[in-house]
């Protein structure tokens, strides 16, 4: 061991420690998803949207588990090689730095999609990030033979090492922890669920309004005892918040585009700056919905695509507009057209591949929420069980009184 050896151990503690927390925070929002995270202090600083999105599992396994893993395995290294000592105390170092590498090279592209893709900063990430790099550095430094030699010692560390039946229990007994670990973690009950048949289930046409509505009492109390979820979105000032998860080819949504127009210009006037609604992209079609690998919809990652790049030049109305007008002959040249022609945007082909990622994220936040059919529609958090406009009007008005806004 070197002088570095209580820096090393110093940084995989953190790191070990960091991706605990991360770890149990992951766990706990995938069993309570409208709980609020102690490392959510802002809608940029928050770890809930870095977890929740696609870049918060890598083929199922959460990142926060895989650092977990990660950092054990390097404090049963040195363990090992203090109490045992095998390996070769000279080749700890060595070992660190090459298993630490590519751990800095997939924390580095999650930090970019965190701050560039997501917008948002994960406190804990960060931490493990900086207990990564420390280890690496650490090992690089404690390294005092050329890196060609170290196959021949990674041999001659395996001869001491099957001798020993501790080391060996131990490597076993860490094995056995890290799949315990990755079998633990609690699948979220939240993952969408499809007709048997492979066909995505849409919204069933609401019934006329001539139907008899709820009463409001027991709207009233279902508002007061649903669970509320966490839905990360920019709406300062506002007191409710209405999400909508659309896809652009599918025509409930464009139904409920055009009929709560009237919606929004009534809270608009009678409650300015109060009710906010934010659309985000569910497009059921598998180049960017995971959970949907033969969706329905063909063009409608594009459809969302494009409707961003229009958003830029505020124009996005007036594509959803075009959208939802032409869906029964929606192509892909159409749109390219019409986002060209309406959007004011001239170059589709080249922007699509930057805008695709920021649709993915919605798209993962849309499962994580259990999003089965487009459109659903939450309002401050509570999944609406019907859609139809006098529901949706008396679901802000109650959630404005509850707010103080109106009486």
């Amino acid at each position: 061991m070197t002088s570095r050896s209580p820096l090393l151990l110093a940084c995989t503690l953190l790191g070990l420690a960091a991706a605990s927390a991360a770890t149990w925070v992951h766990a706990e929002l995938v069993r309570h998803p409208n709980l609020s995270s102690v490392c959510d202090v802002s809608a940029t600083i928050n770890c809930t949207d870095a977890y929740s999105s696609v870049y918060g599992k890598v083929l199922g396994v959460p990142v926060a588990v895989l650092g977990l893993v990660f950092f054990a395995g390097l404090l049963v290294l040195q363990a090992s090689a203090r109490w045992f000592r095998v390996p070769d105390p000279e080749h700890v170092g060595p070992y660190v730095f090459t298993l630490s590498v590519p751990a800095l090279a997939f924390a580095s592209y999650l930090a970019y999609a965190s701050w560039a893709v997501l917008h948002v900063v994960c406190l804990l990430c960060v931490t493990i990030d900086l207990a990564t790099l420390g280890v690496c550095i650490l090992g690089g430094l404690m390294t005092r033979f050329p890196f060609a030699s170290l196959p021949s010692r990674v041999v001659r560390d395996l001869k001491p090492f099957v001798a020993r039946p501790a080391a060996l229990a131990i490597a076993a007994l860490f094995v056995a922890a890290a799949l315990a670990v990755v079998g633990w973690f609690p699948r979220s009950a939240a993952e969408p669920v499809f007709a048997a048949s492979g066909e995505v289930p849409e919204f069933t046409a609401p019934a006329p309004e001539a139907e008899a509505l709820p009463q409001q009492a027991q709207l009233d109390s279902y508002l007061d005892s649903a669970p509320r979820r966490m839905i990360p979105v920019d709406a300062p000032g506002a007191a409710v918040v209405v999400v909508k998860f659309n896809d652009y080819q599918c025509p409930p949504c464009g139904n409920t585009f055009q009929a709560y127009k009237p919606l929004k210009a009534k809270w608009d006037k009678e409650a300015p700056g109060k009710v906010k609604f934010v659309t985000k992209d569910f497009p059921l079609e598998g180049e960017c919905n995971a959970a949907i690998p033969q969706g329905p919809h063909p063009i409608a990652c594009e459809a969302a695509a494009a409707v961003r790049m229009a958003r830029r030049n505020g124009k996005a109305e007036a594509l959803e507009d075009w959208l939802f007008a032409n869906q029964p002959t929606l192509s892909l040249d159409g749109l390219k057209r019409a986002v060209r022609e309406i959007g004011g945007v001239p170059d589709f082909d080249a922007q699509y591949p930057k805008v695709l990622p920021d649709v993915k994220t919605d798209t993962s936040l849309g499962g994580f929420l259990g999003v089965r059919s487009t459109p659903t529609f939450f309002v401050n958090g509570i999944q609406m069980p019907d859609n139809r406009v006098p529901i949706m009007d008396a679901a802000i008005e109650h959630e404005l009184r509850k707010a103080g806004v109106k009486k």
